[in-house]
This record gives C-alpha cells, sequence and structure tokens, in this order.
C-alpha cells in the first residue's frame, strides 16, 4: 500500500479499523499528521502481525468511535 494522505483522511475512509501508518509528517506538538498507510484491519491482531515487521516510525490506531458509557474494550 502505498496511500498518502493526511491521518483525518485515513480515519474517515477507513472508519471503524485499526490502521497502521508510517508517519512522514507530524505538527508542532508531535503528533502525526499526514502518513503512508501501512496496513488497515478490523481486527486489531492483524495490523499489529504487520507492524512488528516495520523499523520505520509508525501510528497504530483504532479510526472509530469511543465507546458510550457502559461500555468497553478489552485488549
Amino acid at each position: 500500500m502505498d496511500e498518502i494522505a493526511n491521518i483525518e483522511e485515513f480515519e474517515k475512509k477507513y472508519h471503524d479499523e485499526w490502521l497502521v501508518i508510517e508517519v512522514l509528517e507530524e505538527n508542532e506538538l508531535g503528533e502525526p499528521v499526514k502518513g503512508k498507510l501501512i496496513a488497515h484491519s478490523k481486527v486489531r491482531d492483524e495490523v499489529h502481525k504487520v507492524a512488528k515487521k516495520i523499523k520505520s516510525d509508525l501510528c497504530i490506531f483504532f479510526s472509530g468511535s469511543i465507546p458510550k458509557k457502559g461500555y468497553a474494550f478489552a485488549f
């Protein structure tokens, strides 16, 4: 995958998925703002397997909503 875009664009395109992004640009606070898509999946373990093989500066995150009160994620 050689898709390069702003992090916000990836979040919209791959909503409710886990993303692995190679960080290409950060803002003044050091937060990633632009990158190259390495992997995406609804399954967290799949993106972590890919990320373990890569030696660059990566950002791994879930592009979905934060659970409502009374719900929880387990990792």
